[in-house]
């Protein structure tokens, strides 16, 4: 697919921003698989109506529900710490209105997508089969849990803040994948962090950057959850 006019602004703030903190994120760019795939998604079809003259702003949206879509630097960032490729199976915690989901429908064989306000599920599902992402598959539950009978996956990517990383996630990452996620309190100090399952089962922690994400709700917390990233 070529290239979005609209998104060359926003492809140029996200290198700019790459350069800015690449003494943190540990790279001078990100892959050109990733900033195809950014290039390609139009990102106005995954705002409200309302916001569409900032879909390619390099900064967060509203979506409803108290909800936002994330800055494209955020999402391309995200999309490349993951590293995953063609082939290979990734689950999302955080659909959000899809957007990456999207992204990431680009880049590998199969997306599981959960979202746990029913609303977002609902509308985030039919967006991505009216334009064409027919290797996403949303549903609306709780990310803590996972989906265990789609596990285990070549990535998992969270797109909201958890005071730990869910037990049921790393248990579902397999050997030799990453998770990529914000760890920290609600709206307090949050890094966002990957973790690297080696085939022994050993884990690996590694901070990246501090970050702001509304918490993930669900499990044994009350309220909703969701945030920042999608």
């Amino acid at each position: 697919m070529a290239m979005l006019p609209d998104s060359v602004q926003m492809l140029r703030d996200i290198e700019a921003e790459v350069r800015y903190t690449r003494f943190l994120i540990g790279r001078d760019a990100l892959s050109p698989q990733v900033m195809a795939a950014m290039a390609a998604v139009p990102r106005h079809h995954f705002v409200p109506q309302d916001e569409r003259d900032y879909a390619y702003v390099n900064g967060p949206l509203p979506i409803g529900w108290g909800q936002t879509i994330s800055q494209p630097y955020i999402v391309a960032l995200m999309t490349d710490l993951l590293g995953c490729g063609p082939g290979d199976r990734v689950l999302e915690i955080g659909t959000g209105s899809g957007y990456q989901a999207a992204v990431l429908s680009r880049l590998v064989d199969r997306v599981f997508s959960l979202e746990i306000v029913p609303q977002l599920a609902a509308a985030a599902a039919e967006r991505l089969v009216r334009l064409g992402y027919a290797n996403v598959t949303v549903r609306q539950g709780d990310g803590h849990a996972g989906w265990p009978e789609e596990a285990p996956f070549d990535g998992i990517l969270v797109t909201a803040a958890a005071p730990a990383i869910p037990p049921a996630l790393v248990a579902q990452l397999r050997g030799g994948a990453r998770l990529v996620i914000p760890v920290g309190q609600p709206y307090g100090h949050q890094e966002l962090v990957t973790l690297d399952k080696a085939d022994d089962g050993t884990l690996s922690l590694t901070k990246v950057l501090d970050v702001a994400f509304v918490p993930l709700t669900g499990g044994l917390s009350s309220g909703r959850r969701d945030g920042e990233g999608r």
